[in-house]
């Protein structure tokens, strides 16, 4: 990435106000597929949960090839780069920097040769260790070419004890605190793994004589597996010429799923647990309605993620529901710098309004977060200027007071407005007639699971790991890899 487009993506004018996902891992173990063309597809599928780059590795069983680029999956592959890629096993990677800078050489899949092969890795989360993990490294004499999460796991994993690469997944997992998703390439197999608190989704479904898995059941269905079924938390899947295996590999610790995964990230149509995720963004917006009614002429969303959220809000509350904005769905993605007059613009190159709809109206505006506070009250200002009486702004998640150190970009203390400032504050600071934001007992109904069974830290403060784990209290780990 240029120059232009490093600016672009760091100019908070231009940049939604939301929380942004880490990433997005499929694998594959297809005897006589192309796995790099299925990758492809099912990346595709998951490109919500990360923009700035794809990459996918593939074996076809005695050699191993990756491509990788910045840019989205439709930019990073064609027909010529992908015809290089042949091979039954595969990896596949979009990613959103957090822990690291948005340049090529932290793209993933890693890849390194070892003492028992090549091996390639995808990762989606975070480690809350990860710079205990990286001084380990540098003891040993081992250098790091990235400050990525995902490269430190690789180098662990090929420099861990054991005789073959489940003994080594194993180890690493022993080691690795906080939140991991993995999709790991061998010559020959296919590897999955998921963390032992279950902080971030991963399926596994059958295609045809052979497994997938992915971050999201979207991904899955998108390219037509069948038999699709959440990978259990701790647990390593191995696909190879011997079927399917599924082995715990480390102990299942206390359910911290991201509520985020409900409120946001994930795309509507995938299944979570259980819950369709569009349903469950309608019963936010009921729970929100009932927590938050008002007096109004309209109910709206704020396109796309909030929609859902939206129609449950004027489903409960009797208000009509229809579209104030509309989303110009592909200024986000070019990587060219606005000048400062379109600069200045801000939520306006995303929205236009729908002038005529808005004019004289009270309007109920639903939005899945606030977290910097930088777009809400240019949309407020938005919507006045088209001609809204009143502009009531209700959120489908509680205040986010806290950041995230578990892979998910939501600003420092200092960034976030709900850390400093009141709800009334907030309210008078984006110009809304009245502001309400769904409680955490709320969000937790509508997911329809117990409250232990998420991580609400953001929310709360209360993070995982709230006993000694590596010898680290957990706020001093949080903050040392916030850091970093």
């Amino acid at each position: 990435m240029n120059q232009a487009s490093e600016d672009m993506h760091n100019t908070s004018s231009t940049r939604l106000d939301r929380p942004e996902e880490a990433c997005g891992i499929f694998g594959i173990y297809d005897p006589g597929a192309e796995a790099a063309r299925i990758t492809f597809f099912a990346l595709y599928a998951l490109q919500h949960r990360g923009q700035e780059s794809a990459g996918i590795a593939v074996s076809d069983g005695r050699s191993m090839n990756l491509y990788k680029e910045m840019g989205l999956v439709s930019q990073v592959f064609n027909e010529q780069n992908l015809a290089p890629l042949k091979g039954h096993i595969a990896i596949g990677h979009v990613r959103y920097s957090t822990a690291d800078s948005s340049r090529r050489v932290s793209a993933a899949p890693f890849l390194l040769e070892s003492a028992l092969g090549p091996v390639a890795i995808a990762h989606n989360g975070n480690l809350v260790n990860a710079s205990e993990l990286r001084q380990e490294l540098f003891a040993r004499g081992v250098g790091l070419t990235t400050s990525s999460d995902t490269e430190t796991l690789l180098q662990i994993l090929v420099g861990a004890q054991g005789d073959n690469w489940l003994e080594r997944i194993q180890h690493m997992m022993s080691k690795a605190l906080g939140a991991y998703s993995l999709t790991i390439l061998t010559r020959d197999a296919l590897y999955a793994v998921r963390d032992p608190w279950g902080f971030r989704p991963l399926c596994l479904g059958r295609l045809n004589g052979g497994w997938v898995v992915a971050s999201e059941t979207c991904a899955l269905q998108t390219i037509g597996a069948i038999e699709i079924e959440e990978v259990k938390p701790g647990m390593i899947v191995i696909a190879d010429r011997n079927g399917l295996r599924q082995v715990q590999g480390a102990p299942a610790g206390k359910s911290n799923l991201c509520i985020f995964e409900y409120i946001y990230f994930a795309r509507p149509d995938s299944i979570i647990d259980g819950q369709l995720i569009h349903e469950v963004r309608q019963e936010l917006g009921r729970q929100l309605a009932r927590e938050h009614p008002v007096e109004a002429d309209m109910v709206m969303g704020v396109p796309d993620s909030a929609t859902p959220a939206a129609i449950g809000y004027a489903l409960e509350s009797g208000i009509p529901y229809t579209e104030g904005l509309i989303k110009n769905r592909y200024i986000g993605r070019t990587f060219i710098q606005p000048d400062d007059r379109l600069r200045k613009a801000g939520v306006a190159l995303k929205f236009n309004p729908l002038n005529r709809i808005l004019k004289d109206k009270r309007v109920v505006v639903v939005d899945d977060s606030i977290v910097r506070g930088n777009t809400s009250r240019p949309i407020v200002d938005l919507l006045r200027h088209a001609g809204a009486r009143e502009v009531h702004m209700r959120i489908s998640s509680s205040p986010i007071k806290h950041p995230c150190f578990m892979g998910v970009d939501m600003a420092t203390y200092d960034e976030l407005i709900a850390h400093h400032l009141s709800v009334e504050e907030i309210r008078q600071k984006i110009g809304a007639d009245s502001l309400g934001y769904l409680s955490i007992e709320g969000m937790i109904n509508a997911a329809a699971h117990p409250l232990d069974h998420f991580c609400v830290a953001c929310f709360s403060g209360d993070y995982p790991f709230e006993q000694k784990a590596g010898g680290f209290e957990t706020q001093a780990v949080c903050m040392a890899a916030r850091e970093n």
